[in-house]
């Protein structure tokens, strides 16, 4: 672990040298392809980024904030487009708009802010303690004796929550650094009442906000000639579809090292097909929206199901999630070390 720290230390320091270079080198190359050139060797760079860490959690975290978020803001950047653009008033703020997911909340309300109300407060204080809960489980060994069908909707709520958790604090903590506020990425997708609301307005905001100026847009325009401005749409959902499946086979491998299966690039081609024919569906004025309670049930049950379909079956087979599981608990012994110490 020591030397993993020290690799993780070093990727970013190194990160911040590269975005330094892009900050005061590459925005001062007029917009287009020229500031693309300059930037090829950060895409490059940040591509390989994951390949010198070996534990699931600095490997996905730098692959997602680097070579996914970083590499993909850096390509609107090129084009004076993206949360970059207009360039940002100082380095410190261009490489936390550039590596993290996180954006100004430019029409803050009370259920969007870090600094929110009562309610919310209480929800995130359930869901530490759901999470608390969890690895308290792990820790005893309980998870062992369970089912499979009931160890993978606990392993699945603890991957939410410890996502939303980590991303959480790292708004938290930017905010209060850059003096801003931030938008928070989830806004409780348990309460989706369609797949469009769940992947585009509730989980993991940031990525499909990149995703739909990169890929959907360009798409969209590139296919409009040709098939027409409403099938051109959808051509933009199943491209940002494919791209994000592509993207998170890439992720598998930084932490499996295998050859990919592509189980994962066919979940979200699935969701893709199908988040298509619900827009499609929505624009049938014959067809009576079903009601809250129901769609919340059924949305829930498609993505639980091909969460356990295609999703985690690389991470089961390869043994990720035991892997995960012990990272956690090894963490938990070192905060509990130092606490019987500084106690002593």
């Amino acid at each position: 672990m020591e030397q993993e720290l020290r690799n993780l230390i070093k990727i970013w320091i190194s990160a911040f040298i590269s975005i330094s270079y892009c900050y005061y080198i590459s925005s001062r190359i007029s917009k287009g392809f020229l500031r693309l050139i300059s930037l090829f060797p950060i895409f490059i760079i940040f591509l390989l980024f994951p390949l010198f860490l070996s534990s699931v959690h600095s490997c996905v975290i730098s692959a997602f904030f680097l070579s996914w978020l970083a590499n993909f803001k850096l390509l609107l950047f090129a084009f004076d487009q993206g949360p970059l653009s207009p360039l940002p008033s100082n380095l410190s703020r261009f490489f936390c708009f550039a590596c993290f997911p996180i954006k100004t909340n430019q029409k803050p309300s009370s259920n969007q802010i870090y600094n929110k109300p009562n309610k919310s407060k209480w929800v995130l204080a359930s869901k530490i303690m759901i999470f608390s809960f969890i690895l308290n489980l792990y820790s005893n060994n309980y998870h062992n004796t369970l089912p499979r069908l009931a160890f993978l909707a606990i392993f699945t709520i603890h991957v939410y929550l410890e996502t939303e958790l980590i991303l959480v604090s790292v708004g938290v903590v930017l905010s209060t650094l850059l003096g801003c506020e931030i938008e928070p990425v989830f806004n409780e997708p348990y309460l989706s009442t369609s797949l469009q609301d769940f992947w585009s307005r509730r989980w993991n905001r940031m990525v499909p906000s990149i995703l739909r100026q990169t890929v959907h847009i360009p798409v969209q325009l590139l296919t409009s000639r040709l098939i027409g401005l409403d099938w051109a749409f959808y051509a933009g959902v199943l491209a940002t579809f494919l791209v994000s499946g592509l993207m998170h086979e890439l992720i598998y491998f930084y932490f499996l090292r295998k050859s990919p299966t592509w189980e994962v690039t066919c979940f979200f081609v699935l969701h893709g097909v199908v988040t298509s024919a619900e827009i499609a569906a929505k624009k049938m004025w014959w067809l009576l929206p079903p009601h809250p309670a129901v769609s919340r049930l059924a949305v829930a049950a498609f993505v639980t199901t091909t969460v356990g379909w295609l999703f985690y079956p690389q991470v089961l087979r390869n043994g990720v999630d035991k892997r995960l599981i012990s990272e956690c608990l090894f963490v938990i012994d070192g905060v509990k070390f130092q606490v019987a110490r500084l106690l002593m």
